[in-house]
């Protein structure tokens, strides 16, 4: 078997990730050599990998996640441009895993070109490797303003004839229109190459989705592959920290008579927010990500997470009242971890010229200790040991270090070779590394720690736990629904022979690009109401815009083996005057 595949979807978020890791686990069973790739990714969630130079370097945690579906260590190519907003308007460009560049929208275009070359130039050489890679698409391919410059969704599958399915959750509602917008807003060499749909986080009775996808196919002219149903137990490895809803995971039963309560700060800016993550596997402990300052003063544990803008996200804190309740949590005893940035914050003072630009500004004064922002990043992979002899493993991601300490604190983590990471002071927490609660020793002790403080005697730690096992359950869940619910047939066929020959194209298409406006009063018609451009280009008296066509007058593929039924009847479903009855809803839909 050999081929290609992107899972392209109609927004962020609709499962596009975790649908590619399912694939990816899918053919991995099926024997074939597999490898994943997202051409770009935004996100703060990342991982580091060591690249073939030996130093370290960033990819998306989605791909890292994807990577482990395919039994693979994880590759800088899999992810060759990684872009993490540091601002709504600026983001920083890892570039085959080094930091290069900060983009805005001003230098998008000249960056562009680089950027695809490299994006382009990596899955050539994924390609030759493996037997198959199944990329991922970023956002929605029909992002109409940003089309002439994308390399990352039907602009990567332009370029590589990539055969491409768009996955829609259903959960959010609206899943139809999405998914035939989607398709309907591509140009027609755009539309050659989307064969068809997957639907997302089903939950109900399929029976009464089913006329729904045959309209849609009668619409499209395009199949669903398939209806992966919602499952609670997906949580693991979230691409988005927004995606996780108030409460990690579903938290198994404690092993004592107690819970432990862990409330996340959700900054503004907030990266790897996934480190909490294996926290939450852990029975009895209950993880919320929140910015509620009565979930905040409640909690055992208190986490101050990653962030992009340590300052920013500083000053944020200060603004929403936060920072007094973390005060108070620490004066009342309990325990504080900062992690990344949320340690950063802890410190006395932060000199930053790099990240913000803002140079001295006085941080939570909650530890002795100055962090000073240098032009050089950190990134590796560290080990280490902690609490005396629990060996740690984890990751660092940062330009900020500790630059003085008066008086140096108990350090959290030792490195082998005798250096001192973190603090460890009191109730007060903190670490650089990332990552590092997926070693599971580490973990129970640190948990064990947090609960002596926060007075929770009768919580007991799992002896068990293995995070590792819980990460590989999650990829085997996706294989499963995949195999289970996806015509997994059809799916192999796409990959090997491309998209079919005859798909039909669905009007109006991509929107012509806009014109330049002219100020009104100038007799041009571009300063009046215009009028409406027909796919040839000559005028057309006001009537509908592009795009309001009757569904007759969308083109039917020539199959012969489909049915004869006008386009127009596919849409004929009308609703009883009580609409609100359910029931005669599904009756009609049922018998259209």
């Amino acid at each position: 078997m050999s081929g290609g595949l992107l899972v392209a979807g109609t927004t962020s978020d609709a499962g596009k990730s975790v649908l590619t890791a399912g694939i990816c686990r899918w053919l991995r069973r099926q024997g074939v050599r597999v490898a994943p790739f997202k051409a770009q990714n935004m996100s703060n969630n990342s991982a580091v990998v060591v690249g073939p130079d030996g130093r370290g370097g960033e990819i998306g945690r989605a791909q890292a996640m994807q990577a482990a579906a395919c039994g693979l260590p994880p590759d800088l190519r899999f992810n060759p441009v990684l872009l993490k907003p540091g601002s709504d308007r600026s983001s920083q460009v890892v570039l085959l895993g080094r930091a290069v560049d900060t983009i805005t929208a001003g230098n998008f275009r000249t960056l562009r070109p680089r950027l695809a070359t490299a994006a382009f130039e990596a899955l050539a050489e994924l390609r030759g490797e493996y037997d198959v890679v199944v990329c991922e698409g970023a956002g929605s391919p029909t992002e109409i303003n940003l089309r002439d410059t994308d390399y990352t969704n039907m602009g990567l599958a332009r370029h590589a004839r990539l055969p491409t399915i768009v996955v829609g959750d259903i959960d959010r509602g609206g899943v139809f229109a999405s998914m035939f917008g989607t398709l309907a807003l591509l140009d027609a060499a755009d539309q050659e190459l989307v064969a068809g749909f997957v639907v997302n986080k089903f939950r109900g009775d399929l029976d009464l989705l089913r006329p729904g996808l045959d309209m849609l196919t009668r619409l499209t002219g395009r199949p669903t592959y398939g209806v992966l149903p919602w499952h609670v137990d997906l949580w693991l490895d979230a691409e988005d920290s927004l995606a996780y809803g108030r409460v990690l995971g579903r938290p198994a039963p404690p092993e004592g008579d107690e819970w432990l309560d862990v409330a996340v700060v959700r900054l503004p800016r907030i990266s790897n927010a996934t480190d909490v993550e294996a926290l939450a596997t852990e029975p009895g402990v209950r993880v919320r990500l929140t910015v509620e300052p009565a979930e905040l003063a409640a909690a055992d544990l208190v986490v101050l997470p990653g962030t992009k803008s340590t300052v920013a996200d500083l000053d944020w804190l200060r603004r929403t009242g936060l920072a007094e309740i973390v005060h108070a949590h620490v004066a009342a005893g309990r325990p504080l971890l900062g992690i990344c940035g949320g340690y950063q914050m802890l410190a006395r003072g932060i000199d930053d010229e790099v990240e913000s630009g803002r140079g001295h500004v006085a941080g939570l004064g909650l530890l002795p200790v100055e962090i000073t922002f240098g032009a050089a990043k950190t990134v590796t992979r560290s080990v280490g040991t902690a609490f005396g002899s629990v060996p740690v493993e984890g990751y660092e991601i940062h330009h900020g270090y500790v630059s003085a300490a008066d008086p140096a604190p108990e350090p959290l983590i030792r490195y082998p070779d005798g250096r001192l990471e973190g603090a460890a002071v009191g109730n007060l927490f903190g670490t650089h590394w990332h990552g590092a609660f997926t070693s599971d020793r580490f973990r129970r002790r640190f948990l064990t720690e947090v609960a002596r403080l926060a007075g929770r005697h009768g919580f007991q730690v799992a002896p068990d736990t293995s995070f590792a096992a819980a990460r590989e359950r999650t990829l085997d869940i996706l294989g499963d629904l995949v195999e289970e619910h996806l015509d997994t047939a059809a799916l192999r066929r796409l990959v090997e022979q491309g998209p079919p020959a005859g798909l039909p194209f669905v009007p109006p298409g991509a929107p012509p690009p806009p014109r330049s406006p002219v100020p009104a009063g100038t007799g041009d018609p571009a300063s009046e109401s215009p009028p409406h451009v027909g796919r040839a280009g000559g005028t057309r008296q006001p009537g509908p815009p592009p795009g309001l066509e009757t569904a007759d007058q969308v083109r039917r593929p020539p199959q012969a083996d489909r049915t004869e039924a006008r386009r127009g009847e596919a849409g004929a479903v009308s609703l009883p005057a009580d609409h609100h009855d359910l029931d005669v809803v599904a009756d009609r839909l049922r018998d259209p």
